[in-house]
């Protein structure tokens, strides 16, 4: 199994994405995995309020980190590896769930 790091509650680490459409969201960083030696991070999104969005959409990113440890994050662009990310992602949250039981 590749290194994932799933966040509890109390580290909760938010990042600010400055999005194509020149609007900034701040989301919140839900995991880091890895698909096929690349990492990934999945991100959610925030209201206005601050608050988890009401419609669960969640944001996901090639994740990279620099030789001083400063994180990159790149767009997919591929739809097979899209696809491969997303299905290792629903994984993971049925993992979470099934460990929740």
């Amino acid at each position: 199994m590749g290194k994932e790091k799933q966040l509890s509650d109390e580290e909760d680490i938010m990042v600010t994405l400055n999005l194509d459409d020149g609007t900034d969201v701040e989301c919140r960083i839900l995991t880091i995995f890895e698909v096929d030696a690349q990492d990934y991070i999945a991100l959610l999104p925030l209201d206005d309020k601050g608050q988890d969005n009401p419609d669960g959409e969640v944001f996901i990113y090639r994740y990279f980190e620099d030789e001083k440890g400063e994180p990159s994050l790149e767009n997919i662009l591929s739809d097979e590896e899209y696809e491969a990310v997303a299905d290792r992602f629903d994984e993971l949250l049925d993992e979470a769930e099934f460990e929740e039981m």
